[in-house]
């Protein structure tokens, strides 16, 4: 196995058009939905911060202005809230934008998120780098992130994170045919499927969110041709990585146990919502006394 470089580099697609919670992203990113009281897009680039990652590149598109602001200064409001001492929320204010500099480019087509990944090939370069769907929150507490680069420095191919669903489930994921690798903590992936029929899936192991890639992927994303959708799937590409020899070649799976939500989909973005605000110190213990009375 080859050791590969370093990973530094975290590409975030936040281009998605949010149907699935219109009409409250008629006007407003998805990725800007509060959970709790930071909008989700904060947990995602926190996660990658706190993994280590020191360059951040936003894949972006029309009327996600509101991202960019996020994570901004905004002196008239910090003036403001110094001037009636109130310092708490200042900080939370500067949170945002002292998690470091943030690079954005637009994907002007929604083209796929094949595509949107293609877009970070001039700032990523020959180097390998991690990709964080907005959709997917990872709890702070986990360590997925940090493990999914050890593994890609350790193979020098490309990383993919795994969790296990009920196989009625596995048609609404891209899916993982795998080799378990003896004396490891990882997988040997052998192939993806994109949404596979119930009864026809390889396993139960379904992709998320979480990604880290050997830079060779964009030179296989752009010899991809369109595929379900009429999009440029990343799947397509992984799997010809996945079949490869030589550099770059490999695909590799970390199977994730841990607690994550996909706030795309409304009754996990209201999971997501109710489990942190409940784990919340200042109102934690209110809302779950008021929970037990609600359901009871």
């Amino acid at each position: 196995m080859t050791m590969g470089k370093f990973v530094t580099k975290a590409v975030i697609p936040a281009a998605g058009l949010g149907t699935r919670f219109l009409p409250a992203t008629k006007a407003m990113p998805k990725e800007m939905l509060p959970v709790v009281d930071r909008p989700a897009i904060q947990y995602v680039v926190e996660e990658a911060v706190n993994a280590g990652l020191t360059d951040l590149l936003m894949i972006t598109g029309r009327n996600k202005r509101a991202l960019e602001d996020h994570f901004d200064r905004e002196p008239g409001l910090e003036q403001a809230l110094e001037l009636k001492g109130d310092q708490g929320r200042l900080d939370l204010v500067q949170q945002a934008s002292d998690l470091g500099p943030i690079h954005y480019v637009r994907q002007g087509e929604a083209k796929g998120l094949g595509h949107a990944v293609l877009c970070a090939s001039q700032h990523v370069g020959n180097e390998p780098f991690a990709v964080l769907l907005g959709d997917d929150l990872i709890d702070e507490a986990e360590t997925l992130l940090t493990t999914m680069m050890e593994v890609q420095q350790k193979t020098g191919g490309s990383v993919i994170a795994l969790i296990e669903v009920d196989p009625s489930e596995i048609s609404a994921y891209g899916c993982a045919d795998i080799t378990a690798i003896e004396g490891e903590d990882y997988v040997r992936v052998n192939s993806l499927v994109e949404k596979p029929a119930v009864g026809e899936a390889p396993s139960n192991l379904a992709v998320i969110g979480r990604y880290v890639l050997h830079p060779s992927v964009f030179g296989v994303l752009e010899n991809t041709e369109p595929g379900r959708g009429g999009e440029i799937q990343l799947t397509d590409a992984l799997q010809t990585l996945a079949a490869g020899e030589g550099e770059g070649s490999g695909v590799y799976g970390v199977v994730f146990k841990g607690r994550r939500y996909d706030t795309g989909d409304k009754l996990s973005y209201l999971k997501a919502v109710i489990t942190l605000a409940s784990e919340r110190v200042e109102f934690g213990e209110d809302l779950k006394t008021w929970m037990k009375a609600f359901v009871g």
